[in-house]
């Protein structure tokens, strides 16, 4: 199983990213049995959860993006978005894609980082 970020980059304040993340090596079936989300980690800091969808499609976020951010997960092209509006300085960060089976198996995904930066 991979996992290849795409879409980061430098965008000014007040303006929107989408990330994308194309899972290979799974069915568009058994990507539903991974919990997907996104995590971030900026200079100096722990990696934190994002926003994340649950094996039952139910979706949670960090206080800080809630309002702002939106996952979403098309399983037919076994891809996890992250539409990115209202980009604050305090969101830059590199973003990493999660695919988490934990609840069944011993594997936890991750993709290699994809860099967001939000400045004027």
């Amino acid at each position: 199983v991979q996992l290849v970020e795409s879409g980061g980059g430098l965008v000014q304040p007040g303006g929107s990213l989408r990330l994308s993340c194309v899972v290979s090596g799974v069915s568009g079936i058994t990507i539903t049995l991974y919990a997907t989300g996104w995590y971030r980690q900026a200079p100096g800091k722990q990696r934190e959860l994002v926003a994340a969808i649950a094996r039952d499609g139910n979706t949670n976020y960090a206080d800080s993006v809630k309002g702002r951010f939106t996952i979403s997960r098309d399983n037919a092209k076994r891809t996890v978005y992250l539409q990115m509006d209202s980009l604050k300085p305090e969101d830059t960060a590199v973003y990493y894609c999660n695919a988490d089976g934990r609840s069944w198996s011993s594997n936890n995904y991750w993709g290699q980082g994809t860099q967001v930066t939000v400045s004027s």
